[in-house]
């Protein structure tokens, strides 16, 4: 079986599972939807006058890619994990011999599946942006332009938080790789990804809470959305975006060597 095949078998294993239409609902819906609660819970009348608020509006839209993330965690853990809780990767690797292939097939599969939901959910929550924000003051008339795609920062936040998606997928993978556990590999990656955020808001120490920004996964990956006072940053968008990467790509590599050196 020749890596094509090998990538169309994993496209059909993965949406014959019932799972991956929920789990693809929750991402795009956790998305959109706890963003509107956010953007329905901010108004320029909690502001000292409506035109001073300096709320990242960008960001503020899509603060649900930050929850929507968690079944984008568990949709990438089942597409390896899965396979060795029904103890059907024996029939896959006997099919496709040579190990990397499986491994880049369904890595392949789950970012094409992830980018789709990323464009979804983060579009969708920008429309909602649109639609709720001029409505809470954030409008022409208080200094606020509608958001657009047109604008560079707001552009690069939405296509930055889509890759943003698809990298805590791709970490996600390569745990469930190493870790063969669905629960063990979910768990691990909640760990890493809000102990930061978790640690940011009880530690006082500057310098430590400007350390755990810059490593954490999730907070560095999540600058990207940042398009107001990026000099305050403890890390710059793309960079952040890049820890977030380099998080990825070890865990892609141990994934790999996992599956190359271990028995099935």
């Amino acid at each position: 079986m020749n890596t094509l095949d090998a990538v169309r078998a994993e496209w059909t294993k993965l949406r014959t599972v019932t799972s991956t239409v929920w789990l693809v609902l929750a991402a795009v819906g956790g998305t959109v939807g706890i963003g509107a609660v956010v953007m329905a819970a901010a108004s320029t009348s909690r502001c000292p006058t409506p035109s001073t608020c300096f709320e990242d509006l960008p960001k503020l839209s899509l603060t649900g890619a930050g929850y929507g993330q968690i079944a984008v965690v568990v949709l990438a853990v089942l597409m390896m994990s899965e396979e060795y809780g029904t103890r059907t990767i024996g029939a896959t690797l006997a099919a496709v011999p040579r190990r990397w292939r499986v491994y880049l097939s369904k890595a392949v599969v789950l970012t094409g599946v992830v980018v789709a939901l990323g464009v979804l959910g983060v579009l969708g929550a920008l429309l909602v942006a649109r639609q709720v924000l001029p409505g809470n003051g954030f409008n022409a008339a208080n200094g606020y332009r509608s958001l657009s795609l047109a604008d560079e920062p707001t552009l690069r936040a939405v296509y930055g938080t889509m890759l943003y998606l698809a990298l805590v997928a791709l970490l996600s993978y390569g745990v469930a790789a190493v870790l063969r556990d669905t629960a063990g590999s979910i768990a691990t990656m909640l760990i890493l990804l809000y102990t930061g955020p978790i640690l940011s808001a009880v530690v006082t120490d500057a310098q430590w809470l400007k350390r755990i920004d810059r490593i954490s996964p999730m907070s560095a990956g999540l600058k990207i959305q940042a398009t107001r006072a990026l000099e305050s940053l403890t890390i710059g968008p793309w960079q952040g975006l890049g820890v977030l990467a380099l998080w990825a790509a070890g865990a892609l590599l141990i994934g790999l060597l996992s599956l190359q050196l271990r028995d099935a």
